[in-house]
Parts: structure tokens; sequence; C-alpha cells
């Protein structure tokens, strides 16, 4: 068996947690990089120094428990847990049908519940300290985020589910903290550009440039700016933080 500390990212096969899954290989971790999109996933495990890919739809909780636990069945150890994936898609608040809200929900919330239960299961079991990390946004601190109130919804209980998840945790040294990005420049992005302009009647490149002017830094940012906030949650420096929700947005929103 590896004695890297092993890390499982979902969401993994492109964006913000390739990125983390990324960050985290070149700082040490055994990295499996979780996606619904397997051909992604083993893309991205590919490019990394140590690790593997692996289908996960975050969405079914029998799945994550069998991954969860043949992940430890293999490796013996979960040292960290990222609960990165996620979905969008802006529509008015008035034309948000029922089925979107539940698909909403189902990934960007119940999925971090599902992954977040079976990691911390597994890593009480082991015996051994742990590590989650969920990624939430920076729409989860304001509801000034238009055409995405489905979203916005899902990403509040999502820094609810992490405190609740620290404070239970905490005396299995397991540490629950989440990450709050603004204008990440992924392939999400890139869909949200095209539907917020749809939605106003300009073009992608005025609303791309609204963001800019809304972010303090003047800059889209770069999934790496998110993965390198996450490894440090990740690390010992990170060893006292617990329940907190990080915003990395280049101050486009501030706390």
């Amino acid at each position: 068996m590896n004695n890297q500390p092993l890390a499982v990212v979902t969401g993994a096969g492109s964006g913000i947690g390739a990125a983390i899954a990324t960050e985290l290989s070149r700082r040490g971790h055994y990295v499996v990089v979780a996606d619904i999109n397997e051909d992604a996933a083993e893309l991205v495990a590919a490019s990394l120094s140590a690790g593997e890919a692996m289908r996960l739809d975050v969405t079914n909780a029998d799945a994550v428990e069998q991954a969860v636990q043949g992940i430890v069945a293999s490796h013996g150890r979960l040292d960290v847990w990222v609960s990165n994936a996620g979905i969008s898609k802006m529509e008015r608040f008035v034309d948000i049908s029922p089925a979107d809200l539940a698909r909403t929900f189902e990934v960007n919330t119940y999925g971090v519940f599902y992954c977040g239960q079976s990691a911390a299961r597994a890593m009480i079991a082991l015996h051994r300290p742990g590590i989650i990390v969920n990624t939430a946004s920076m729409a989860a601190k304001q509801g000034k985020a238009p055409f995405l109130a489905d979203y916005v919804a899902s990403k509040f209980a999502v820094l609810g589910l992490t405190q609740a998840m620290a404070l239970e945790l905490a005396p299995h040294q397991i540490r629950v903290n989440s990450v709050c990005p603004g204008f990440v420049a992924t392939p999400m992005q890139t869909r949200e550009l095209a539907w917020e302009a749809e939605l106003r009647g300009t073009t992608p490149d005025d609303v791309r440039q609204g963001w800019i002017n809304d972010t303090p830094l003047a800059r889209l940012q770069t999934p790496e700016d998110v993965a390198k906030v996450v490894a440090f949650l990740a690390s010992d420096d990170a060893a006292f933080l617990t329940g907190e929700a990080i915003s990395v947005n280049g101050g486009a929103f501030m706390d």
C-alpha cells in the first residue's frame, strides 16, 4: 500500500476540480480523480505524478459509499476528501422548474452530504485524523447572483452543512472547511457567460468585463487560485481551522 497521504477530489475531470487534483498531487498526495465523466477523470489522473481515475455520481449515495469503501480497501487510508462536484444553470427565478431545482440540490447539496458522510464514516473507522473540504461559492454568502436562485440556495446550504459537520466531527479530529470561489475561468463559467448575456440582452464579453469590474483585484480568477487555498486547508498549516468558509474571489465579496 502507498504511504503517501491519499486525497479524493470529486468533479475533478475539469476546471477547479482538476486544478485541485493537480495541486494536491504536486504537494505529495496520491489523488483519486473522481468525476461522472470517466474519460475526463482519466485524462487528469494520467497527468499526475501519482493517482487514479474513478467514475462517481455524487447524487447516488450507495455508489458514493461503495467508492469510499473500495478506496479504503485498496489503499488502507483516506486522508483528504474534497467535495467539489457542482452544477449551475441560469434562469430567472420565476422560470426555474421543479426539476431544475431538484437537480441543482441533488448535485450541489445532497452530493456534498453523501460524500462527506461516507468519507467521515471511513475516517472514523480508520481511527486517523481527516480533512474534508467542500467547494461552496461566493454565492453561498450573498444573494446578489442574478439568475442563480437555486444555485445560491444550494450553496448557502453547503455552508450550513460544513459548520454542522465540523462541530460533530471535531471529536474525531476531522476538520471540515469550505472554499467560496468567485468568478472563476472554467467551462462552467463559459456557459454562464452565454446564459447571462442572453438573459440580459448583451454579449458574453460585456458580461465578462462586468465581472472583472466587480472584482477589486481586476481579473477573473483561475482554478489554480482556488486549488492553492484548498491545498492550504488540507495541510498542517490549517491545523486549527474548522467550520470556516474561506472567500477566494479577489475581493468581489468581502465578509
